[in-house]
Parts: structure tokens; sequence; C-alpha cells
């Protein structure tokens, strides 16, 4: 907070309004320094009694306060931060598996609160570990990012988008009901498919496995990620043509 000085009187920077009456003597405003006397009427210290020693102790004090201000705001910014820090995939810039699964838990709220739906996708990158055999890890990175810029890039802003480990993603449809989750799950696949990752001249063609689950009265986050799950084994196997599990 700064602090002038004028003959007499020690004021802050700070203004406060004051109102006045022009001739007719309706009230107008304008602003005046902030003198010490405002303090002294809050902290109901005598006038005989503000001394100049008094003063510049009340001044010193309001720069502590401001101070103090400061510190705090920075600490509030930094604590924002770190939530945002833990709340982000360690590759990925989208929510990790914890934040996805806080936002998943209020989306089924408001969904049983309104009676509107919304659908939870589950996602798979298809032969995750053959991309990290031939190109290298670096490059299953790359491809790990590529899906998750098309999913950010191919969803409404409503929408929740988070990396639930390894090659798994989840999306959460906000008010769309089962044929639109669907719908939407066999698009955002067929734009993978359409669009490989280039990496040094080399063409890496990529697909997706998807599963999808409407939400429903009662559920929980964990109960609808373990079923949109089961739909995506589901999807994988059709897609690989086997008729047992997945190794």
């Amino acid at each position: 907070m700064k602090i002038t000085n004028t003959p007499g009187v020690m004021r802050t920077a700070p203004t406060r309004s004051v109102r006045k009456t022009d001739k007719t003597g309706s009230a107008t405003s304008s602003s005046a320094p902030r003198e010490i006397s405002d303090t002294v009427q809050v902290t109901t210290i005598p006038p005989e009694e503000m001394t100049p020693r008094v003063q510049q102790a009340i001044m010193s004090l309001m720069q502590e306060v401001d101070s103090l201000r400061r510190e705090l705001d920075a600490t509030n910014r930094r604590l924002r931060e770190m939530e945002d820090m833990a709340d982000t995939d360690a590759l990925l810039p989208i929510p990790n598996r914890r934040a996805f699964v806080r936002e998943l838990n209020r989306m089924i709220s408001f969904a049983e609160r309104y009676g509107t739906p919304s659908t939870l996708m589950f996602i798979d990158l298809n032969d995750m570990k053959q991309i990290n055999d031939q190109y290298g890890h670096e490059a299953g990175d790359k491809a790990l990012f590529h899906v998750a810029r098309t999913l950010v890039d191919n969803v409404r802003g409503t929408d929740v988008i988070g990396r639930l480990g390894g090659d798994e993603f989840g999306v959460i449809l906000a008010q769309a009901d089962e044929q639109v989750g669907a719908d939407k799950a066999a698009s955002l696949a067929q734009i993978i498919a359409d669009n490989p990752l280039v990496i040094g001249g080399e063409t890496i063609k990529m697909s997706l496995a998807f599963g999808t689950y409407t939400f429903r009265q009662g559920d929980e986050p964990h109960d609808a990620l373990d079923k949109a799950d089961k739909a995506m084994y589901e999807n994988k196997r059709e897609l690989k043509g086997e008729n047992n599990e997945p190794r």
C-alpha cells in the first residue's frame, strides 16, 4: 500500500468516494484521499491521542496488512496451480483418472436430479504394445497424444475427457442418450482410423475399441466405468473376430 505525505497530514493512496451537494442541493460524487482520521474512527482512538508516533504505527500496520494480503493471494494462486497439476495426467494435457471419476460422479448426480441422460464412453487404443515395440516408446507417447487431441477436437466443450490409465481413455457425453453416445463413439473411432499418425515419414495406422454406457438412477462411478469397460471389450472382440477374452 503506497504512502504519500502532505504537510501536516499522512494519506494512503486508495481513495474513498465522498458526497457533495451542488447549488441546487443535488448530491454529487467525487473522490478524496483517505486520511488517517478515517482509521481513527474505525479504531476509536481519540483524536487527541493521535500523535505522529501513533499515526506512523497505524500506517506501518496497514502496510503489513497489505503485504499479508498479497502473500495470501500468491499462496492461493499456488494452491490452484497445485490442484490443477494434481488433476492433470502426467503425460497428456487432459484430466487424470482421479479427476475424471470426480467429474463422472458429478455428471451422474446431475443426470439423476434433472432426468437428462448422459453417456459414458470407454475407449482403448488397439495394439499399443505393437506401436511401442515397432516404433519405440516415444512414438507410443505421441500416439496417445494424437488420440487425446483428436478427442478434444471432436467433442463439445460441455463433455469431459480423461485418461483412465495406459492406453485407455474416458469421455462423458453430457445430455446424450444411448444412441447418441454409440454414434459418437463410432464417429470418433472412424476419425482416428482416417487420420493416422505420421512420425519421421512413417505412417502409423491406429484404431480404437470402444464401449458406451448410459447412466441409470443409483449408478456409482466405478460401476458405470466397469459396464462401459465390458462393452469396450465386447467391441474389441468383434474387431478382432475373436470369441474369447483378448490377451
